[in-house]
């Protein structure tokens, strides 16, 4: 499927699944309408294309909807042959990427999520927390360029738009815990399509404590 005409993201700039699927689109190189969703108020086209979840990300592609970050990214990936490919060929490879892809969500995800809804001496012990699950990320790193074989794809996808919440987290020092992690960091950051679709670690600093200072 070559035609990347009448293709709609119903996003919000900081969500870390809505950046996935940029990151995707944007190493495929399809252009798309980007239309931001506000939580708070649903738009009628939302609740349409996502009846079930009511939550973005959506990805319209000639008024079919496609609902779930992952599972987006991949159909990103049969639909628009171009290169790169962001599964690997080999299917026991394809099976790893997906497998890693869904320990972020399970893993990486979750401990976030408890940091975020924390403080004080709680909050140390959620970010050590992620710290061991982000060790065993770096373990299946190991000497890689990438997550799964040699090539940029779903299961770095997936991790990378966490990166830029580590700044927002606080006292995180993932340069000396996961030092080859950090790397990884840095290597898909000198990706145009990682680099323009990820919002700069300050201005989700700058989202995180206007939460925290509205209640939310």
């Amino acid at each position: 499927m070559d035609d990347d005409d009448d293709v709609i993201l119903l996003d919000l700039w900081v969500s870390v699944f809505g950046q996935r699927v940029r990151i995707a689109l944007a190493e495929k190189g399809v252009h798309y309408e980007n239309r931001e969703e506000n939580p708070q108020n649903k738009t009628p086209l939302l609740l349409e294309m996502n009846p079930v979840h009511k939550k973005i990300p959506v990805l319209i592609h000639q008024g079919k909807p496609v609902c779930e970050s992952n599972i987006i990214v991949q159909y990103i990936d049969e639909a628009w042959h171009q290169s790169p490919s962001l599964l690997p060929s080999d299917p026991y490879l394809r099976a790893q990427a997906r497998l890693w892809a869904d320990f972020v969500d399970k893993k990486v995800y979750e401990a976030g999520k408890k940091i975020w809804r924390t403080e004080g001496g709680e909050q140390v012990a959620k970010k050590e927390e992620l710290i061991e699950v982000l060790k065993v990320l770096e373990g299946q790193l190991g000497e890689k360029p990438y997550l799964v074989g040699g090539s940029f794809g779903l299961a770095d996808i997936a991790l990378i738009p966490f990166s830029v919440w580590f700044h927002a987290f606080g006292k995180m020092n993932i340069e000396r815990e996961c030092p080859k992690l950090a790397a990884w960091v840095n290597r898909c950051m000198e990706r145009e399509a990682v680099s323009k679709s990820l919002p700069h670690p300050h201005k989700i600093y700058e989202f995180d404590q206007k939460k925290k200072k509205n209640g939310q």
